[in-house]
């Protein structure tokens, strides 16, 4: 398998990542889409861009699997993550999400993702497939809300076709086309961008929020010395 230029991690490189698993592509595939939908570990993990760079190998014959093998197993992978997903939710409750920020998990990931159910109600399950991050979260919260499991069942296996089955072929149908095949290297590191970019996105505007906070807080304490001093009149 051909080896792309890094943008970032190697592990936002989905070309790396099957080809950490060798002739075991699918299998990793699968793997990855199961912990990216099921297990809040996997929230920056390269989904999207992954089934797409697994159909697009695929058609250039640089994994040999079937393609149908492979959309119907990334497919069953993302029903049953998400299944996991609203399981958790369930059982375990809103302590779940009863952690202090971290380097990777954010609060603002979960408010983002109460606001999707708040806007789409259970659409979301649905929507969430092709939102980074979101995708994670969408099942925790429809079980921490028991969201009624029937409801929940229909709207996934929904997203799983319409995500993991037709992504994946979308990628494979690319991958056919003569001019993706001859700049297959380029595309490729394209694709890693687009991994990496929703997630410098998502720093960005956390770094920019916090600074926001640290200067409306550093104005409000300003504010109040200033009432302190004698003789001073209060702000308007």
């Amino acid at each position: 398998m051909p080896t792309t230029l890094a943008i970032g991690p190697e592990w936002l490189d989905p070309e790396w990542l099957l080809n950490a698993f060798g002739s075991f592509a699918l299998v990793g595939a699968c793997i990855i889409v199961f912990v990216e939908t099921g297990l809040l570990v996997g929230f920056l993990l390269p989904g999207d861009s992954l089934l797409f760079t697994l159909g697009l190998l695929i058609a250039t014959g640089i994994v040999d699997t079937p393609i149908v093998l492979a959309a119907l197993a990334v497919g069953v992978s993302a029903f049953l993550g998400d299944q996991v997903g609203y399981l958790i939710g369930k059982k375990a409750g809103p302590k779940i999400f009863n952690r202090p920020d971290s380097r990777f998990f954010k609060q603002e990931y979960v408010d983002k993702t109460y606001a999707y159910f708040d806007k789409y109600g259970g659409r979301t399950i649905v929507l969430a497939r092709f939102v980074p991050i979101v995708r994670t979260f969408a099942p925790v919260v429809a079980g921490v809300s028991k969201m009624h499991y029937r409801t929940f069942v229909t709207y996934n296996l929904v997203g799983a076709v319409a995500w993991g089955v037709g992504v994946t072929l979308l990628g494979f149908w690319l991958g056919r086309i003569e001019f993706v095949q001859t700049y297959i290297e380029p595309i490729l590191l394209g694709i890693v961008f687009l991994s990496v970019l929703p997630i410098a996105i998502e720093l960005l505007r956390a770094r920019s929020r916090k600074r926001l906070a640290a200067y409306d807080e550093e104005h409000e304490r300003a504010r109040v010395a200033r009432q302190d001093i004698p003789g001073s009149e209060p702000t308007r």
